[in-house]
């Protein structure tokens, strides 16, 4: 039995799809019944803050995906290190054999944000003694269609990325990459860098946006305390803002340009292009707010 955590997510939903179809005994862990219900698999209604759930959620379980979305640091301290430290201490103690974690691009000792975060939770399964792999996926293709890209009012592409090129994924790749290790040959102490097939500018994002959307979309390009002051007037606390700003200079800088092979190698095929990723979710990205069809 494979227990998927964030099931409803970007990466759970295509995962519990993939599993489902090929057979496989899937459980997912959730937070609302309706959606648990929606996924057609079995499922536990918990939270990664219940202990008692997520032990209910991993009896009988020998495989797990390890993957949630970090909520914001009120005070600096990123919530998801304690609640995936967690988890991963209580699938210990079920006998759990193999974990799959998805992390970050780029995880590491004292880095801002996810990075710093994942990078705990990272050694801390490390430390565990349970068997593990570990998949650090660059951006996502589906921060553009679930607004959690940046986009102005009028929806123009705005950022501080300025030439910067970025390798995004889609999810259903990393989703892919997780049903090999959770259901093929062990690959355990095995850490693999995923990215799309190509790094694209924010620049030439915004032209693939405007083809698919049939309407202009433009790039504004911010500087990073440009970025960070406005992040401030949406109310996000200055210590995330300034992060925030810091990685995207990062960004700006080409470090999250690189392409690898790790989703070929795991999968047997190469990645989505962001062009058919739009073709794929043309629907979702016209029901945006500020599209056309609106």
């Amino acid at each position: 039995m494979i227990l998927v955590t964030g099931a409803t997510g970007s990466i759970g939903r295509p995962l519990v799809r993939r599993l489902r179809r090929d057979g496989t005994a899937v459980r997912a862990l959730v937070r609302d019944e309706a959606k648990g219900r929606a996924l057609g698999c079995e499922f536990v209604v918990g939270d990664f803050d219940d202990p008692a759930s997520i032990v209910a959620a991993l009896a009988g379980v020998d495989r797990l995906l390890l993957n949630g979305a970090g909520a914001l640091p009120a005070d600096g301290e990123q919530p998801m290190v304690r609640q995936q430290k967690t988890i991963i201490d209580a699938a210990l103690d079920a006998g759990v054999e193999r974990v799959v974690k998805v992390s970050v691009w780029h995880a590491a000792e004292g880095g801002r944000l996810a990075e710093g975060a994942h990078w705990e939770i990272e050694r801390h399964l490390k430390a565990s003694g349970l068997s593990w792999s570990i998949l650090q996926p660059n951006g996502f293709m589906q921060n553009f269609i679930t607004g959690q890209g940046s986009f102005t009012a009028d929806g123009n592409l705005v950022g501080a990325y300025g030439d910067g090129a970025v390798s995004y994924i889609d999810c259903a790749d990393i989703a892919a990459c997780a049903a090999t290790l959770l259901t093929g040959p062990p690959r355990d102490g095995e850490t693999f860098l995923l990215s799309g097939p190509q790094a694209l500018t924010h620049t030439q994002i915004a032209e693939k946006l405007s083809a698919a959307l049939g309407r202009t979309v433009h790039y504004v390009s911010l500087t990073a305390d440009d970025m960070a002051a406005a992040l401030i007037s949406q109310g996000l606390a200055p210590r995330f803002a300034d992060d925030v700003a810091v990685l995207t200079q990062g960004l700006a800088s080409g470090i999250a340009a690189p392409t690898t092979t790790a989703v070929r190698d795991l999968t047997g095929r190469a990645p989505r292009t962001f062009d058919e990723f739009l073709a794929a979710h043309h629907e979702a990205l016209a029901a945006l707010a500020w599209a056309p069809s609106r």
